[in-house]
């Protein structure tokens, strides 16, 4: 008999001892999955996570105080919502951001 449960990501639901036993029985079907051989592992780099910077900025108060009222990890909310609006613009390559970076004067 199957069960349906409503997830909720803020609780995880522990399995009980004979779901975890059924699942450590239950073999993985790796069928659908392409072997990596040595020439992917050649070709491959670490990419994440990038590099930080230190940098400073200022924030009107009001936006600082609200990052900060969910207590410790501001920095890391504001890269994520950096991110989030970062990865929803269309795509440019690094080279013609680089391009940009090169032709800005200091003044902006």
């Amino acid at each position: 008999m199957l069960k349906s449960y409503k997830l909720d990501p803020k609780k995880s639901r522990q399995l009980t001892p004979e779901e975890a036993r059924r699942l450590d029985e239950m073999p993985i079907d790796y069928s659908d999955i392409p072997a990596l051989d040595d020439e992917f592992f050649a070709k491959a780099i670490e990419v994440w996570p990038p590099d930080k910077h230190q940098l400073t900025i200022r924030l009107d108060a009001d936006v600082l105080t609200w990052l900060k009222a969910n207590g410790r990890g501001y920095q890391t909310r504001i890269n994520r919502i950096l991110r989030a609006a970062m990865e929803s613009q269309p795509h440019q390559s690094r080279s013609a951001i680089t391009a940009k970076k090169n032709t800005r004067s200091r003044g902006e």
